[in-house]
């Protein structure tokens, strides 16, 4: 089976560790290259339907229900060389799906239940054939579950599933073995590409779930290297050279960023996946994570280090981050306008996080259009938001004080559109509040990429000053 690696990273946060209130569940999606041209599209329902999802990177088919919801998904143009990758997105019972985060089971577990890489159900295909099904964040586990034991599991995949009241991130790790943990309300969490879930509590159903039969797979394999305990990503994980200067200095640095006041070493294989901050986190702050590259350290790519502390660690945010998603929901909205999908496409170090909501049945067509290549004219909001980000970078010095400017100003006009647009849905019905607020999402998307083109100009003009094939004239002659 083809699989381009996607190197995510993820940071979830429970409810009670809100500014809000809202759940936010968030990822940025990494492919191999730093070109995979995607879009955002709105799936509609069908019902009296059965029908099949077929995987393009391998032999993967999935039978369907007849019923499916209305569901959000940002899949890739080029699909049948690339897969389809719905990524992320919420279904019209507010329930919002994530997936996935790649991670990878050492080769004494794969031994015994290996990967079903030939038919198994892969991150092609998998919100296709999770999201349109499910009520609830837990239901989303169930459903993916009974999936996995159906068909088996092609690749390692951490899935996100959430609601307004709980986050559940999922590990699927071998051919058909997996686990569920429930983020605490009063928590956050973060991760990049290892396994995360660490402690199982087998007698707590309520915050654990897990493939039939995982404890004795474990004990009749003998795969427990711990004296104590039940701990999944020592029993499942790795643990090497790689996930030091590839995985666990992004969980470092996710921590370092939300929980300051901790000391913590960038190297540390048992770095803690959830913790609990003295603070609340707001969205500013999850974006903050998805947008960083190691700033106020030696290890910054764009800092004053050394070529070698520079190059040492990955960075989380980075070219081939296609696009970056938070999954929120705010239960001081009306029902209907609660769900929101803040979208950055682009490097989200550049670009800002433009909010879609769930139940709005519409996109913008710069949004569910994108042609293969650049289109000078930036009608495409993918190209847009690519071509900022390379233009910023290409002059980071002179450029980075007028995107902070943009971006700060785009925040302050995207809170404050949603926090005005969502309170008049208040009344309407379900069709009503949908094509409200696709109407109003046309308009805010337009206002953006009006300041977008704006900022690009101003950039470029600035950025022909700045030739080094210039000389200054003397005067005198």
């Amino acid at each position: 089976m083809k699989k381009n690696l996607s190197a995510c990273t993820t940071v979830l946060v429970g409810k009670d560790a809100t500014i809000d209130g809202s759940t936010m569940a968030a990822r940025n999606d990494d492919t191999f290259g730093p070109l995979n041209p995607m879009k955002l599209v709105v799936y509609p329902a069908y019902h009296n339907h059965p029908n099949q999802v077929k995987a393009y990177l391998n032999k993967c088919v999935v039978d369907r229900p007849a019923d499916g919801y209305r569901y959000q998904g940002t899949p890739n143009i080029d699909y049948v060389h690339e897969g389809v990758f719905d990524e992320s997105g919420f279904n019209e019972k507010n329930v919002g799906m994530s997936a996935t985060e790649s991670v990878y089971a050492n080769e004494r577990v794969l031994a015994c239940d290996p990967l079903n890489t030939e038919s198994g159900i892969n991150e092609d295909l998998i919100v296709a054939a999770t999201l349109p099904f499910i009520d609830s964040a837990k239901d989303g586990v169930r459903y993916l579950g009974e999936l996995v034991k159906k068909y088996g599991s092609a690749e390692g995949n951490g899935v996100i599933f959430s609601d307004k009241n709980d986050i559940w991130y999922m590990e699927i790790v071998t051919g058909h073995h997996w686990v569920a943990e429930r983020i605490p309300d009063d928590a956050y969490a973060v991760t990049g590409n290892r396994i995360a879930i660490q402690q199982v509590d087998f007698d707590d159903t309520d915050n654990f779930m897990w493939s039939d039969g995982i404890q004795e797979f474990v004990e009749s394999n003998h795969l427990n290297p711990d004296k104590h305990g039940w701990d999944f990503r020592h029993i499942f994980g790795t643990a090497d050279v790689f996930d030091q200067h590839y995985n666990t200095p992004r969980q470092w640095y996710g921590h370092k960023l939300l929980n300051p006041s901790v000391d913590q070493d960038p190297l540390d294989f048992d770095l803690p996946f959830i913790m609990r901050t003295d603070h609340k986190i707001a969205l500013e702050d999850v974006e903050k994570v998805l947008s960083s590259h190691y700033q106020g350290t030696p290890y910054d790519p764009l800092g004053h280090g050394t070529d070698e502390e520079k190059h040492l660690f990955r960075p989380i945010s980075l070219n081939r981050t296609q696009n970056s998603h938070v999954l929120q929901v705010r239960p001081d909205l009306p029902e209907a306008a609660s769900t929101i999908l803040w979208m950055s496409f682009g490097v989200p170090t550049f670009t800002p996080y433009v909010p879609f909501f769930g139940n709005a049945d519409d996109i913008d067509v710069s949004y569910r259009e994108t042609p293969m290549k650049l289109d000078m004219n930036l009608k495409s909001a993918y190209w847009m938001y690519r071509a900022l980000s390379m233009i910023v970078e290409s002059h980071h010095a002179e450029f980075s004080k007028e995107d902070l400017d943009y971006l700060k100003d785009a925040r302050e006009y995207l809170y404050r559109w949603v926090n005005q647009t969502a309170p008049q849905v208040e009344g309407m019905d379900d069709k009503q509040a949908s094509e409200f607020l696709s109407t109003e999402s046309h308009k805010m998307v337009a206002e953006m990429a009006k300041r977008t083109k704006a900022l690009m100009a101003q950039l470029i003009m600035h950025g022909l000053e700045l030739s080094k094939l210039t000389f200054i004239m003397d005067k005198n002659l």
